[in-house]
Order: C-alpha cells, then structure tokens, then sequence
C-alpha cells in the first residue's frame, strides 16, 4: 500500500529537517525507516503492540483461506509486522479473472469495491492490476490481483525495491505460532 511509502517520506523530510542535514543521499531509505519504526512499535507499545500484531495475522490467515485457490500471499505492514489496524492488510492473488474473486465474496455476501493500481516489476517496468477492497470487520483488505505469472516474477516492494515474495498460508499460520508464543511469554500477559 503506497500509504506507508508516503508516511515514509514524510518521516524522512521531517527527521533531515530537524537535524539539518540536506544532502539526500545521507538520508535513511526506507528499509531503514522501517527497522526503526518496528524496533519502536517493540520497545513502546508493549503488549498492546503485540496484541494488533497477532490479531492483524489472524485476520490476514482467515482473509488468505478464503482465497485459498488463487494461491494467496500475506505482503506489506502486516507481514513486516509495522501495520496497525488503520493500515490493514495487503493480500497478494493469482489469477486472470478479477470476477472469480468478486464472486467469492459476493458469495460470502461481503460488500467490496474494486479500483486499478500500478506496480513496479523489475526493470523498472510498471503495470497496472485491478485491486478489490473489503472490511473484515473495522480492518480494511486490500487484494491485489496479479497475473499467475507474477508468482514467479513478483512487483516488487515499495519498501525494499525487490522482489515481493510475501507469505503463505502455512507461512502466516507459523507466524501466528511465534507471535502467540511471544504475546504469552510477555511481562504483564502471564495469564494468557
């Protein structure tokens, strides 16, 4: 979701700006800015934290079963673990029939809405792929949906600038394991 690429350069204007550095290219990139946002998400927002994390999975894993035979993979804030609930989840899809995914959740009777969006491919090369859009529950989804192809030829991350491989299904349930693990190891949650 671009949304982070924005917050990113907004972070990155206003820390150069306080501390009076313009040259550019002793800027962090966004990977940097990333690592630090998540080391502060871990040091402040404790369990609280913790618990939005483990929930965004959980969603994420429901959202992925559903999709289950277009091959679905967990990309973005949520697998980086730096979304919040606002933020929500990006799911990534495989398919040549944008339909097939409207009428899953037409028959789950799930209101959605669906846009155009442009990737980065490496190369430099951009295409643009239709995006459906839902709310499960106060978390907004947004499914980007690609080309079977792109499962061996990812966009790539607006973050890191490569290849965005994402998560599976079983990937995203292994991370549920840890992140309930830690959710129960943590001071103050000795009662889970």
């Amino acid at each position: 979701m671009d949304e982070q690429i924005t917050e990113f350069e907004h972070a990155r204007r206003k820390a150069a700006e306080r501390m009076g550095v313009t040259n550019r290219r002793l800027w962090p990139d966004n990977g940097e800015i990333q690592e630090r946002l998540l080391e502060q998400q871990r040091l402040f927002g404790g369990s609280t934290y913790q618990d939005e994390q483990h929930s965004l999975l959980q969603q994420s894993l429901a959202a992925m079963q559903l999709f289950v035979s277009f091959t679905p993979r967990l990309v973005g804030p949520v697998l980086a673990g730096t979304a919040t609930r606002a933020q929500g989840i990006e799911l990534q899809v495989f398919t040549d029939n944008t339909e097939e995914i409207i009428w899953t959740l037409i028959d789950h009777r799930i209101p959605w809405s669906a846009d155009q969006a442009s990737f980065r491919y490496a190369g430099n090369q951009r295409q643009d792929h239709p995006i459906v859009r839902f709310l499960a529950g106060a978390v907004p989804v947004q499914i980007d949906v690609l080309p079977p192809k792109a499962r061996h030829n990812p966009p790539l991350d607006p973050v890191s600038n490569r290849p965005q491989r994402g998560a599976s299904p079983d990937q995203v349930a292994q991370l549920l394991t840890e992140t309930q693990c830690c959710i129960r190891s943590s001071p103050g949650n000795q009662d889970r």
